[in-house]
């Protein structure tokens, strides 16, 4: 059973703790609510005001997992608040662990400063869940896909166009990275894991994968310079820097060029570019 007032209250609370710049606004001379608006956290979380407002006023209808989920990240909640939202709903909380989309507090304060940096949060499967601006201007929107195409090793043997990107020089060790690290993970996750279904699911769909999975290669070290190829501003040299949070195994990828290259002038531009097309510019 829903607990509509001790949930409401709870969403208050959470809502009133978060400042602007805690999830990337900047606070503006004029603002007198404490914490954030309403309307700031439901575009957080992807809903329309007005439902937000009636589930802190406890007058909402229940939550569906689904709006639970994006609530807990829209308000940066710890796993520990996330499933105490889940009961307060009359819901049973979301699994732990490599399983688990929901993204530490922790990665997302990092997330919403890299304002100017292509950076995104990544799954142990390669599947993307968040990502900065200058991110999606780099390879596109990663969050968009759905089922086993969630993976970025799913979609580089399944689907050419996930290679279009990344420059052809490479695309050998990056199928021997994606590979040997996708074996890797079924053997720390077992043979009933969301791993190993995704391994079988590639030996029937790739040939390529398929012999690169007989191989049995593992311990393949991505290169340390990442080439890409933007069909916009062309081909750039990043460096990946990588944060790991070990509770839910997901990873923060963070791409930088060396100040003064021809890649970091390109970043800028990109910005710019991208800039553009989230107004609509063409």
């Amino acid at each position: 059973m829903i607990d509509r007032d001790t949930l409401a209250a709870f969403l208050r609370m959470r809502r009133e703790a978060l400042q602007p710049a805690d999830v990337g606004l900047l606070r503006g001379q004029r603002r007198r609510t404490p914490g954030l608006r309403r309307e700031e956290v439901a575009a957080l979380c992807n809903m329309s005001t007005d439902y937000y407002a009636r589930l802190e006023r406890g007058t909402g209808p229940r939550p569906s997992e689904q709006m639970l989920a994006a609530i807990a990240q829209g308000l940066h909640l710890t796993l520990g608040e996330r499933d105490h939202l889940f009961r307060l709903a009359g819901h049973a909380p979301p699994a732990r662990g490599p399983a688990s989309d929901h993204v530490s507090p922790g990665l997302l304060r990092i997330l919403d400063r890299l304002h100017d940096t292509p950076a995104e949060i990544v799954t142990e499967l390669g599947e993307t869940l968040r990502q900065t601006p200058l991110s999606v201007a780099l390879v596109g929107d990663a969050t968009r896909y759905t089922g086993d195409a969630r993976s970025l090793g799913y979609r580089w043997f399944t689907d050419p166009s996930a290679r279009a990107t990344y420059d052809e020089a490479e695309h050998a060790v990056l199928s021997r990275v994606y590979a040997g690290g996708l074996r890797e993970i079924v053997a720390l996750r077992g043979p009933s894991s969301r791993a190993a279904a995704l391994a079988a699911s590639l030996r029937e769909r790739s040939a390529e994968f398929r012999a690169l999975w007989d191989a049995q290669q593992v311990g393949i070290a991505p290169p340390e310079v990442k080439r890409f190829h933007h069909p916009e501003v062309g081909a750039l040299e990043l460096q990946c820097q990588t944060l790991l949070d070990p509770d839910q195994s997901h990873r923060l990828l963070v791409y930088t060029a060396v100040p003064g290259s021809e890649s970091h002038d390109k970043l800028q531009l990109l910005s710019v570019i991208g800039a553009e097309a989230g107004r609509g510019v063409t």
